[in-house]
C-alpha cells in the first residue's frame, strides 16, 4: 500500500519519532514490512546508508522484505519520470536520487507515496521547481507524509 521515501525513515526515526519513545509505531511499520504493504526501492537502501544515522542504518539492515529490488517496469517508469521532471533528480548527489524510483513504485503497484518532503508551493525559496508531492499530483498519485500514513491506518498511541 506504500512506497517510502528515504525522508520518511529520517524523519521518522532520527528526527520526531525516535523507537525509544515510540514502540508502537516502530512495530506497525515491522508489521507492515512483514504484511507487504509497504516497502522501498533500493535506492533507498543507498541513500540511507550515505545519509542515515548508524541506528536507522542498523535497523533498516535488519529489516527484511523492506527494500524491493529493481524491477524493469519500475525502472522504465522512473526513467520516464526523470525525462518528464528533471529536476526531480538533484545534480550535486553522490548518489543517484531514489525520488523517481519511489514514485514509479507506487505506480506499478498502485500504492501511495509516503514522503516528507512539502510541495513547491509551500517552500519559501524552493531550489527546484517541483518536489515528489508535486510529481505525485501532477500523475495522480497519492501522496502523504508520515502523519498521513498514520491517519489513514488509524493508529492510535
Amino acid at each position: 500500500m506504500y512506497s517510502l521515501d528515504t525522508s520518511f525513515f529520517m524523519d521518522w526515526q532520527a528526527r520526531y519519532y525516535p523507537v525509544d519513545l515510540f514502540p508502537t509505531l516502530e512495530r506497525n511499520i515491522v508489521g507492515m514490512i512483514a504484511a507487504g504493504t509497504c516497502g522501498a526501492v533500493d535506492l533507498v537502501r543507498e541513500e540511507i546508508d550515505a545519509v542515515g544515522t548508524p541506528e536507522l542504518r542498523g535497523w533498516a539492515s535488519n529489516q527484511s522484505g523492506l527494500f524491493l529490488p529493481m524491477i524493469p517496469e519500475v525502472q522504465i517508469e522512473a526513467a520516464a519520470i526523470e525525462a518528464r521532471y528533471p529536476e526531480l533528480m538533484d545534480p550535486k548527489a553522490l548518489n543517484e536520487s531514489a525520488d523517481a524510483y519511489v514514485i514509479a513504485l507506487a505506480k506499478h503497484r498502485d500504492w501511495v507515496v509516503v514522503s516528507q518532503e512539502t510541495s513547491v508551493q509551500e517552500k519559501h525559496r524552493p531550489r527546484q521547481n517541483y518536489f515528489i508531492p508535486d510529481v505525485c499530483r501532477d500523475l495522480g498519485i497519492p501522496c502523504v507524509n508520515l502523519l498521513g500514513m498514520m491517519r489513514r491506518e488509524k493508529w492510535v498511541f
